[in-house]
């Protein structure tokens, strides 16, 4: 086990940090491709044309859908590949 100093410790840390905002202003600031934005009940609803108590049934039936706290939310593509699936079924 290495021992650092105070001074070698911090040295080190504003380095890691240094790196990775470079590499975050290099990509533009961008969002990893995995990450993309949750939809709630009510947006999800509208994009897909149904009614919330159309959505709600979908989800009973296996729609995927994530929990946080007491709130309900989509992704997008989750939710597009679960329909496709269900129409090739």
């Amino acid at each position: 086990m290495e021992i650092f100093s105070t001074n070698a410790l911090s040295q080190c840390i504003r380095e890691a940090v240094r790196a990775e905002l470079q590499d975050h202003f290099k990509t533009g600031g961008s969002q990893p491709q995995d990450s993309e934005k949750l939809l709630s009940k009510q947006e999800l609803a509208a994009e897909l044309g149904v009614s919330l108590v159309t959505l709600t049934d979908w989800m009973k039936k296996g729609l995927p859908y994530l929990r946080l706290h007491k709130r309900v939310y989509f992704k997008k593509s989750e939710v597009l590949n679960a329909m496709q699936q269900t129409i090739k079924d």
